[in-house]
Order: structure tokens, then sequence, then C-alpha cells
């Protein structure tokens, strides 16, 4: 049986100060929705904004004891419904959490997963250092967002994703109890990687409220190559030409609706032809680093790029990873969103962009395409116009097509964003049933109640009370 509003937020009372809970309807709408404005999303009976790992002890222990749903929610900027609220649940918030530590020996950051990807930046840039990860949203996503997504961005292509820079975390398990795994060491192999299995988990398996993160030196100043061509396919066959023998920084797409929404936006002089955009960035020392954009701006010409403009001046070359981060918010201004995040190896990249090409011209629907093109992963905006019902239900049949595209070319539904809610329905696809089982048992022991995050990955199971 449902346990009501008033009786959860009574029983959180007990042990939280009253600062820490939100209860009035109002306030908490905006607790109920990440960036993917999932439609099915729910009414919490009251939100936690925590300020430490005892706080969402607290809330945890509470909330397992009366069987009651835990939402945690970092910055709210997630893209696929996964820190969605459920009714009645408890919204962990972590945005209060927002401490920084860097060590520069150990060359460490440890951080609380409020913190944003922007500001752990900062604090290593403070001490010469580099933390690598950054998703276009880096300057308003959290941490502890990253961490649950296994977040990548523009310089995964050579420096890897979230879970090559988590060393150690804090994370509090459905039971109450808080857990350290790892730590500031580069090499551990005692016991079982548990710090990995909690990467890109979601919220589902337990909540992290403080990350250890490992930091790199500095980056180099960044040579910058920007190539148009006419064909979706010459980009495609440029990008597997550079892949074969080249490990550019950065290695991004863009198409042509993408590429005119951010022209709209910035009128910066792009151009508006041009079936797909590469912007391509070297940070190798400076003689090597032009080397190897000179090698790419090659390859470029020998599959069909119609111009090849290349600098080494930092802010021109800003300007352009600028417009690229920009891909998402300003296709935003054309209609709701439905967005993609499927990943293919590299050899298919080319049949998952000219299939997607396809989908939209079946449906008769509109999809920008932008994609980290040095791993294979693409983010599909399917635009909807929610005032067309008929648009509505082609954009939906689209996105379906998609997902089932990247499974059929032996990809995946989710490279950075995670599964969510929004994805849920082809998970079963991608992984089959025997790795679905061993995913659903893993959360069966280490969250037996389903309290955490319901209906996020794995789905909601009715033992609820």
């Amino acid at each position: 049986m449902p346990v009501d509003a008033p009786t959860v937020a009574a029983a959180l009372a007990d042990v939280l100060p009253a600062e820490a809970l939100v209860t009035n309807a109002d306030s908490m709408q905006a607790y109920r929705w990440d960036r993917a404005n999932d439609p099915g999303a729910g009414e919490p009976a009251v939100v936690v904004r925590a300020r430490s790992t005892a706080d969402v002890q607290a809330a945890v222990t509470v909330a397992a004891r009366l069987g009651v749903p835990v939402v945690p929610r970092g910055a709210g900027s997630g893209l696929s419904g996964g820190s969605s609220a459920v009714d009645g649940c408890v919204v962990v918030s972590l945005d209060r959490m927002r401490d920084i530590e860097v060590d520069p020996v150990t060359r460490v950051a440890v951080a609380q997963p409020g913190a944003f990807n922007a500001e752990v930046k900062m604090a290593a840039a403070a001490h010469g250092l580099w933390y690598p990860p950054d998703p276009s949203s880096y300057e308003f996503c959290s941490i502890g967002g990253n961490v649950a997504t296994n977040a990548g961005g523009l310089c995964c292509v050579k420096y890897g994703v979230t879970t090559d820079y988590v060393l150690g975390m804090t994370v509090v398990l459905a039971d109450g109890r808080a857990v350290r795994l790892g730590g500031p060491r580069l090499k551990d192999v005692a016991g079982l990687s548990l710090t990995k299995l909690f990467v890109g988990s979601e919220g589902t398996l337990g909540v992290v409220t403080e990350v250890v993160l490992r930091l790199v030196p500095a980056q180099r100043t960044p040579s910058t190559l920007v190539a148009t061509f006419p064909t979706l396919a010459g980009a495609t066959d440029a990008v597997l030409a550079t892949s074969r023998t080249l490990r550019p920084s950065m290695l991004e797409f863009m198409d042509r609706v993408s590429v005119n929404a951010v022209e709209d936006e910035t009128r910066m002089g792009l151009d508006r032809d041009a079936a797909a955009m590469l912007i391509v960035q070297s940070d190798e020392p400076e003689a090597a680093g032009a080397a190897e954009i000179a090698a790419i701006e090659g390859l470029c010409l020998e599959h069909g790029a119609s111009e090849c403009y290349t600098t080494s001046d930092p802010d021109e070359g800003e300007a352009f990873v600028v417009a690229r981060r920009m891909a998402i918010p300003a296709v935003e201004t054309k209609g709701r969103l439905l967005l993609e995040d499927v990943g293919v190896p590299l050899p298919r990249l080319g049949d998952l962009v000219l299939g997607i090409e396809r989908i939209a011209a079946e449906a008769d629907t509109t999809i920008a395409l932008i994609a980290h093109a040095g791993d294979g992963n693409t983010h599909p905006l399917v635009v909807v116009d929610p005032t067309d019902e008929d648009q509505q239900r082609r954009a939906e049949v689209a996105y379906g097509r998609v997902m089932d595209l990247a499974i059929e070319l032996g990809g995946t539904i989710t490279g950075e964003h995670g599964v969510g809610r929004l994805k849920r329905p082809w998970l079963e696809d991608y992984l089959g049933p025997d790795v679905l089982e061993l995913n659903q048992r893993i959360k069966d022991a280490l969250d037996p109640q389903n309290i955490l995050n319901p209906g996020a990955v794995l789905g909601a199971r009715q033992e609820t009370r």
C-alpha cells in the first residue's frame, strides 16, 4: 500500500533539518523532470536537498523503512529521463553538495556529486592539471550525473570517458550504509571492481556522494581543422581514414540540419549547403600537431571535402568547438526533441549515418545528426512538433527505427546519455535476455526492495509498497 506524502515528509523531518526538505507542491515541480522532459514523470512526495553523505544516508534509510522509491538527482541535465521523478518518491537532490579538493601531488580531485564538470576543470586548472571528460553540457552538468551515465564528450576519441578517470567513490547503498570503493591509487586489483560497477548504473544501485577523479597534465593548445563535405558518405569515409592511422584529440561531425540550426543562432558564416562538417583538433606539440592536422586535411580532401580551413589560433578554434557544443540547444529551437544516443563500431558509421538520413525521409520528419565521430557515438535529434499529432507519431516511429538500426549494425542504444526511462523498451533487444537477466540479478542483490530509481534502466517491479 503506498505511503502518503505527509507520512514520508514527517519521517524525514525526524532525521533531517527543515531546510533540507522541500514539500511545497509548486516548488517540487522543478525536480520532476530532467532535460529529456519525460512525459511520464511522476509527482514526488518530498525532495531532500542533501548537504552531506550523512543526509543521503538518513533519507535512504527512511525510504527503505517505508518502502518508498528514491530518485537521485544531480543538475537535472540528463537526456534520457534517468532522473525523472516517480509518483510518491523521495527525490534526493545533490545540487548543494559542491565541494572539490585537488591534490596536485597524487593528481586527483575529490569532488562531491553536485559539482559541475566545469568547476572540476577549473579547480584542476588552478594546479596546472586537467580533467578531460567534457560533455557538451560541461558548464552545467554535474559530476554525479557524469558518473551515473558514464558521460563522454568531445575529447573522448583520444582521452576516453568518465570511467577512465574514476579511481574511487563513496556510495550510499539501498539499506542506508555508506561504503568507500577504490581511492587515489592508479593500480588496485584487490577485490572485484565494484567502483566500475557503479559508474554508469544511473542511480539504480546506490547514490554516489563523493568521487575520486584522476587528473592529467594540462592539455596543450590545439590546432583546428574544419572540413565541409558535399556528401555524408565523404565525411564518414574521411573519419574512417583518419581513425586508421591517427588519433586527434577531437573528431566531431555535424550534418546539414545541425549546421543550419547553429548558423541561425550564431551567424558565424558556416556553410549552409554542406551535407556535413567535421571539426578536428590536434593537441600534439606544435610541429607534430601541425603535421597531424595537415595529414587529416589531406585525407578529407582525398574523400571529397569541398573546403578545408585550418587555424592554430586558440580563439578561432574554440569558436568552432562552441558551435559544435551548442548544436542541441540550437536544434531545440525548432521543436521538442527526442534525443538519441546510439553508437556503432567505426566501420559501420557510414551505414548508420546514411540509414538515419533514409529513416528521416521515409518518416517525413526532421532528424539533425551530430556525433563524436571518432568513436562512433552519434546523437540523432528527432524534431517533434507538439501541436501536430500525426507528425509526433511519425517522429516516435523514426526514433524507434534509429534504435533498431543501431542494434542491427552491431551498435548500442546509448553511448553516454544512459538508458534512463526513455530507452528502456529497447534494452532487451540490445542486451539479449540472458545478459538482461544478469543485470537484474545484480540489481536485486544490491537493491532487493527495488527502491533505487525504479523504472530507470531495468523497469519498475511491483513489490515496492
